[in-house]
């Protein structure tokens, strides 16, 4: 449990940059802007734990053509769902603005993700 908790807050981190660095999503929630985040950041770090690996496997042929750059699609479609996720289940009115923003953003969330990983030597 500790290291899922771990990874949330890794990601929470990532998602903030990110999101700070390149504005594609929106929050319309009325609440604090930061608990959309983490709840955004929760959303990902549950889809990047079930879902994604599946998404991956079954893509496999797809990455091997294009020399992984698949990967990527990947992560932004796993944006995409937990954005989605967090506006249908908690009402945070997250909207994404455009796919090439959610493109950069969700490339910004893996490298940020991989170097804070890195620098904290947890995985």
């Amino acid at each position: 449990m500790s290291h899922f908790l771990v990874r949330l807050i890794i990601t929470a981190i990532a998602v903030s940059f990110a999101i700070t660095l390149i504005p594609c999503i929106t929050f319309d929630s009325g609440r604090d802007m930061m608990a959309d985040i983490f709840l955004l950041s929760m959303f990902l770090a549950i889809i990047n734990v079930s879902i994604k690996p599946v998404l991956q496997a079954l893509s496999l042929p797809i990455s091997v053509l294009t020399l992984g750059l698949f990967a990527l699609v990947i992560n932004t479609a796993m944006l995409y769902l937990a954005v989605w996720c967090t506006a249908t289940f908690f009402g945070s009115g997250a909207v994404i603005t455009d796919f090439g923003s959610a493109f950069v953003v969700s490339i910004l969330i893996s490298v940020a993700t991989w170097f804070i990983n890195t620098v904290t030597a947890f995985d």
